[in-house]
């Protein structure tokens, strides 16, 4: 046995390893909780919104989330209306003297109808800035239906009257859009607008169209006009020119048709050809209601 001498005393420490059921559990649990606070401001700032808001606000929110579809009419069926016109379902041409109240328009987004009391809230007797620029829109768009009715039932009149015209009110569609009244002049089977093939019209097509400059003249609207014709294939000589400049140019008569009858020129503000793409009878496109105006 050997004794060292100043031996130090050997000191051993131990460390014990971190863990246990604590490092299972990580973090996750407060994003998770974040996630959870934001939902709940969320929630309580839209009851809040709710109830600090007029009904005129909330439907102009509304509108502004779920605006209304403009310039995306199409012709015939498969119009703004669905095919719907004011005759009687499922005619194809419109009758004579039919009352104001069946030519209907469909409900624009954003109009308010009712009273107060109606829309979900009681009026404390001050009108809003927002309910009064509501209540005034409705007025004027009530008004403007009024007066495109009247001019309509007024052409119609005209036209059945007007023994040079007589049978022509059967080639006639009219119907009430959002963009505004829409006057169609369709071809007949054996009595169409134009010869074959040609943007010559007819003397009657041209009187007719005198009696729509008559009727339309002394209103405030802007005027589009539209051309279509059938799908049958152009049998003219010219390989150049086909339906869609057909469609065109027979626009364009109609344009200098309505200028002799006296519509200022600053009123037109689109003529279109559209062909065969937009035909009223989908079912037949080669029938003779496609070629219209």
């Amino acid at each position: 046995m050997v004794l060292q001498r100043n031996a130090q005393p050997v000191i051993i420490i131990k460390r014990g390893k971190k863990g246990g059921h604590a490092a299972h559990h990580g973090g996750a649990w407060k994003v998770a909780y974040a996630d959870f606070v934001t939902a709940m401001m969320a929630f309580f700032l839209l009851l809040w919104l709710l109830n600090a808001t007029t009904e005129a606000q909330k439907q102009g929110i509304s509108d502004y989330f779920s605006p209304a579809s403009v310039s995306q009419s199409t012709g015939g069926a498969g119009g703004m209306l669905g095919g719907r016109t004011i005759s009687s379902p499922g005619a194809m041409m419109t009758r004579v003297a039919i009352p104001a109240e069946s030519l209907t328009l469909e409900p624009t987004t954003g109009a308010t109808e009712g009273s107060a009391e109606e829309q979900g809230g009681v009026s404390d007797g001050a009108e809003t800035t927002e309910e009064a620029e509501v209540r005034a829109k409705k007025t004027r768009k009530e008004a403007e239906e009024l007066r495109l009715k009247k001019m309509a039932e007024e052409l119609l009149k005209t036209i059945k009257d007007d023994p040079e015209l007589m049978g022509m009110e059967e080639q006639i569609m009219i119907d009430l859009t959002r963009e505004g009244l829409r006057i169609q002049i369709i071809d007949k089977e054996g009595r169409p607008m134009f010869p074959s093939a040609s943007a010559r019209m007819y003397d009657r097509t041209r009187r007719l169209l005198a009696r729509v400059a008559t009727a339309v003249r002394s209103q405030p609207n802007k005027i589009v006009i539209s051309g279509h014709t059938d799908a049958k294939p152009f049998r003219g000589g010219n390989r150049r020119y086909g339906n869609w400049e057909l469609s065109t140019d027979r626009a364009n008569s109609a344009r200098r048709a309505l200028f002799d009858g006296g519509i200022a020129r600053d009123r037109i503000s689109k003529v279109a050809g559209h062909a065969a793409r937009e035909p009223l009878v989908p079912d037949d496109p080669d029938s003779a209601r496609n070629r219209r105006i």
